[in-house]
Formats: structure tokens, C-alpha cells, sequence
């Protein structure tokens, strides 16, 4: 999946105006929040810590109004803990979205 969030990106510009620093900052601190809820992801064996994380990276994305997040944090949600092909699809995300 190819990062394509042009509404994630008008968040970030609208939150930092003309700043440039600022927003590098908050790119740098929305990739650290997804990629903590990914290792939470990783870690969970039960449905109660698999849950918290995935509603938790679905309240990171809504409030960033990443859709693409949205949408693979609700696949996570409906998803069994560990799903690996969960995981690979929300770390190909954090991969589109540092790069």
C-alpha cells in the first residue's frame, strides 16, 4: 500500500503553518506514536492488549485524519492478536510514510 494520505499531510501543513521545523516535529512525533502502538501490535498474545493498541493507533490516525491508518486500524481491530498480515500492512505504512 502506497502512502497516498494527502488529508494527513493537509493536518500536519495546517498545524505548522510556514514552519518548517515544526513540521518535521510533528511528522517525527506521529511516526514515534504509530510505530510505539505497532510494538504494543507485536507484543500482544491476548485480545485485550491487541485491542487497546489497535483502538489506540485508530484514535492516533483520526486525530491526524490519516484514513489509510483509520482503515488498517480497523482491520486490526477485527483481526485475531498477532495477525501478522495486520502487522506487515500497518509497518508498510510507517514505511511509506517515513520514507
Amino acid at each position: 500500500m502506497a502512502y497516498l494520505d494527502g488529508a494527513l499531510d493537509a493536518t500536519l501543513a495546517a498545524a505548522a503553518g510556514d514552519d518548517a521545523e515544526l513540521l518535521r516535529e510533528l511528522r517525527a512525533a506521529f511516526l514515534e506514536s504509530i510505530e510505539r502502538q505497532v510494538d504494543l501490535l507485536r507484543r500482544s498474545r491476548c485480545d485485550g492488549n491487541w485491542n487497546v493498541a489497535a483502538m489506540r493507533l485508530k484514535g492516533l490516525a483520526a486525530s491526524f485524519h490519516a484514513t489509510d491508518l483509520i482503515e488498517l486500524a480497523e482491520d486490526a481491530i477485527s483481526s485475531a492478536p498477532g495477525d501478522p498480515v495486520v502487522i506487515r500492512r500497518i509497518e508498510a505504512f510507517l514505511k511509506d510514510f517515513s520514507a
